[in-house]
């Protein structure tokens, strides 16, 4: 009861007279990063901040996606953090359902409840030059933090095509990220659009209760067997008794990953034995010559992600299936058309569609130092940030699961904690340099770090596998993907180098303007000087 208070801090004064709380770090949301960050920041001895969670409960993305089949496809030692091991995971590959009840765990066992402020989506974030703070609104009340740290993650604002004649479908229509489960499938004609890692997990959940399903297929997913089974008794035993077998657990399944990176991001023709593989497991399911020759890709495995199931393969098999291999193009009552002119007649439309990843609708609620929000700041160039955390422009903004942070093979909970350590060194630094005070990334910083992360991913499977992936912007920049391992990221993210930043201090009376300081000036500071 003594913590209820904590994330209060200060109180700021709005032009009418109400008062609203100033903080000294606003994290925004609750997922895996959100709370990554709160854990970390009471670790630093920070207990002065708030979580703004749009949603009622913790959990981001595995609270949103609870669709039938819902389950992460990266083994469950690997994807938790390494400072919260849980020794009792039930299966390999863990469900939505254990994944949320572990994050909900990790926000009791760290503290977090008192800081975390449910049903406060963020309207809008605007940088106070003068007072060198965020002023933060959203939908539960004002707020005012000297730090912000975005943790939205890409994965959190379902993105919905707009078919023509989709407004006047008869039927029930809903994004497999907001899954309406009043709505009974049993015994419906339902049409699944997308084939992504969502897709392939829902059709063979409800193929065997819906009347028909039909599959819009724009282009077929590189699939390969999911290597998932019950973890024993014995074996959380003895992760309970000893913790290190959960830790060596967990370093056997990032170091094999770390292994395969090269073949990702230098070498994609050591990609051919996986694509055989992935062939074989077709094979197997699929006997069919025709249903198979439209299930095979015309890409390079490993250009879009690799996805994982035993399942997917044989449920297509089913009389009750049909796999249209085009996207879908319009909608005419009742009747979907596809782009090759197939039509069906169904009762429920299940978009598996993807995100907005690689534009954020949270970009356009950031307002940076010069007014433009952050996506007016990116929309020339694309998604950027120095080490993927920073903006030139935003002053004392971060984000966890940046630009060019996301994995094609591995946990991105290992990317989310390297930020972290970047995060707390950034925090660190304004301890330092003491005062009022913030750090602006120098644009031409960001601008080359941008041109390393380009030219590595010049040779990668993700820019030469000859797909359009999510990865990939509208003009076709990757700007989502890191090109190495996350060891190489760790090491980039270890500190902050104040040579990348600009040092803002509170403009002196009347000026108007922010003073700033080159690095070499700062180091001065740092050092007392």
């Amino acid at each position: 009861m003594a913590e209820q208070g904590q994330g209060q801090g200060q109180e700021q004064t709005d032009g009418g007279g109400s008062s609203y709380p100033h903080v000294r770090v606003a994290v925004i949301g609750a997922g895996f990063g959100g709370l990554g960050a709160a854990v970390r920041l009471r670790r630093e001895g920070i207990t002065d901040f708030v979580v703004l969670e749009r949603g009622g409960s913790v959990g981001g993305t595995w609270r949103d996606n609870d669709y039938p089949g819902c389950a992460c496809d990266v083994p469950s030692h690997l994807y938790s953090f390494s400072f919260a091991p849980n020794p009792d995971w039930p299966r390999t590959f863990s469900g939505q359902q254990h994944i949320r009840a572990y994050l909900e765990h990790v926000a009791d066992v760290f503290r977090l409840r008192p800081h975390i402020r449910p049903h406060c989506e963020v309207k809008r974030m605007s940088w106070d030059a003068e007072g060198l703070r965020w002023e933060i609104e959203t939908s539960g009340g004002r707020f005012s933090a000297d730090v912000v740290v975005s943790a939205t993650g890409p994965l959190s604002d379902p993105r919905v095509p707009d078919v023509p004649g989709i407004d006047s479908f008869p039927g029930e229509v809903f994004h497999s990220a907001r899954w309406n489960h009043d709505y009974d499938l049993g015994g419906k004609r339902v049409a699944m659009v997308g084939t992504g890692a969502s897709a392939i997990q829902i059709v063979p959940a409800i193929q065997p209760e819906v009347g028909r399903l039909t599959l819009f297929q724009r282009t077929p997913p590189w699939v390969l067997p999911r290597v998932d089974r019950d973890i024993s008794r014995a074996e959380r035993w003895l992760h309970r008794q000893l913790p290190f077998t959960t830790q060596a657990r967990r370093g056997l399944l990032w170091g094999i990953r770390e292994l395969q990176v090269q073949a990702f991001t230098k070498r994609p023709e050591q990609l051919g034995l996986v694509e055989r593989m992935a062939r074989r497991n077709m094979a197997r399911a699929i006997k069919d010559p025709a249903l198979r020759a439209k299930l095979t890709p015309d890409y390079r495995i490993g250009c879009k992600r690799i996805l994982l199931s035993n399942t997917y393969y044989p449920a297509l098999t089913r009389p009750n299936v049909d796999v249209v291999a085009s996207g879908l193009a319009r909608v005419e009552g009742s009747t979907l058309v596809a782009a090759d002119g197939s039509t069906a007649e169904v009762d429920a439309i299940v978009f598996g569609t993807g995100f907005h990843v690689t534009d954020m609708p949270i970009a356009d609620r950031v307002v940076g130092a010069d007014g433009r929000t952050l996506a007016e700041s990116w929309a020339d160039g694309g998604m950027r940030a120095l080490r993927g955390a920073s903006a030139a422009g935003f002053p004392n903004w971060m984000t966890i699961i940046g630009p060019n942070t996301g994995l094609g093979n591995s946990s991105m909970i290992l990317m989310i904690e390297s930020q972290l350590n970047y995060m707390a060194d950034f925090l660190r630094q304004l301890d330092v340099l003491g005062g009022r005070v913030a750090l602006d990334a120098r644009a031409d910083a960001v601008d080359a770090w941008n041109r390393r992360v380009q030219k590595r991913m010049e040779r990668t499977v993700w820019n030469t596998g000859g797909c359009t992936s999510w990865y990939l912007d509208a003009h076709g920049r990757n700007t989502t993907i890191w090109p190495g391992t996350t060891t190489e990221f760790r090491g980039a993210t270890r500190r902050v180098d104040l040579a990348e930043y600009e040092v803002l201090r509170v403009p002196p009376p009347g000026t108007g303007k922010t003073r700033g300081t080159t690095a070499t000036e700062a180091t001065k500071v740092e050092a007392g000087a």
